[in-house]
């Protein structure tokens, strides 16, 4: 028998307008989203911005646009709030590549070590933490361990970025990458450096070495993004996640924005796939039906909810 796609409205967008409304739903969206879906949110940002959204957010529930482990996080800070997502399948590589068990022995092999653990990881694996971090505060995150064993997960590319960055050459990591940004292409890179001599390389910590020996400047989704936003005129090369443009666009409109190469030149390999399962058709389904909700044990939240909290003070 087949299935018959549920009822949807003519106009997806006021539909969800409405909802929202009528919800006193707080919609979070990632840069990473499609613009669309961007254009709807409340809130538009990079995963500490969107984390110091949902605390303490004024509202009924949050609907949040990302992928599972941002919608963890908001359910970690808001316990009494359903917390609903388009898509329960929109994961994350960095988060699936550390599963808690095998992080938990990692972590008992360096028992002196203090935990310092990227926000891109699950509510398990947060909660045998220390302290969170985001690429736009790792470095000041580390920093805050001065003199003390570290491990640090689960970013082997943020990590080596932040050990330069801090001089400590004694991280102990655990050795995850991002599907997306190690795809980027360090000698695709090059090609496109030469033919667009005058633009500006502006690359994520995530990315490979290579490509980073390559940029002009090194940040954050949100970093880049207001780099980007500094000199209008000049042309830029990103290597990061091309949702970040239509941020770019809506502050400096006519910006000439070139997506770095990835290795493979036959696919959109540079769009995080699981970002992109959220449609506005999820989107308004899930507003709908408050269904599908983000859950977290309340022993894992309480324990995940110390480290977080301790990152937005730091920060």
């Amino acid at each position: 028998m087949s299935m018959q796609a549920p009822d949807l409205p003519d106009d997806l967008e006021q539909a969800i307008l409405d909802l929202k409304r009528e919800r006193r739903a707080l919609l979070l969206a990632h840069y990473y989203q499609e613009s669309e879906v961007q254009d709807l949110a409340d809130v538009v940002g990079d995963s500490l911005a969107l984390a110091r959204a949902a605390q303490g957010a004024d509202c009924d529930v949050i609907a949040f646009a990302g992928v599972h482990f941002m919608a963890e996080t908001a359910k970690i800070l808001n316990p009494d709030k359903p917390v609903v997502v388009p898509d329960l399948d929109a994961g994350c590589s960095l988060a699936d590549g550390c599963p808690p068990d095998e992080f938990e022995k990692f972590c008992a092999e360096h028992p002196d070590a203090a935990v310092l653990t990227y926000i891109n990881s699950s509510a398990e694996v947060k909660a045998r933490s220390d302290l969170i971090c985001t690429s736009s505060n790792a470095v000041k995150m580390t920093e805050h361990f001065a003199g003390r064993p570290l491990v640090f997960a689960p970013d082997r590319h943020l990590a080596r970025f932040v050990a330069k960055q801090t001089g400590r050459d004694d991280l102990i990591v655990w050795p995850g990458a991002c599907v997306v940004h190690e795809l980027f292409s360090a000698q695709g890179l090059e090609k496109l450096r030469m033919q667009h001599p005058d633009a500006e390389v502006l690359a994520h910590p995530e990315c490979d070495q290579a490509v980073l020996d390559q940029a002009d400047f090194i940040a954050s989704t949100t970093g880049i993004i207001d780099r980007a936003c500094q000199e209008p005129e000049r042309e830029a090369i990103v290597a990061t996640e091309d949702g970040v443009f239509h941020e770019i666009w809506k502050r400096v409109p006519g910006k000439k924005l070139i997506q770095a190469p990835g290795m493979d030149e036959s696919c959109e390999c540079n769009r995080c796939p699981f970002m992109r399962l959220n449609t506005l058709e999820k989107l308004y389904l899930c507003l709908r039906d408050l269904t599908p909700q983000v859950d977290v044990p309340e022993p894992v939240r309480v324990r995940a909810l110390r480290p977080i909290e301790k990152m937005l003070e730091l920060s």
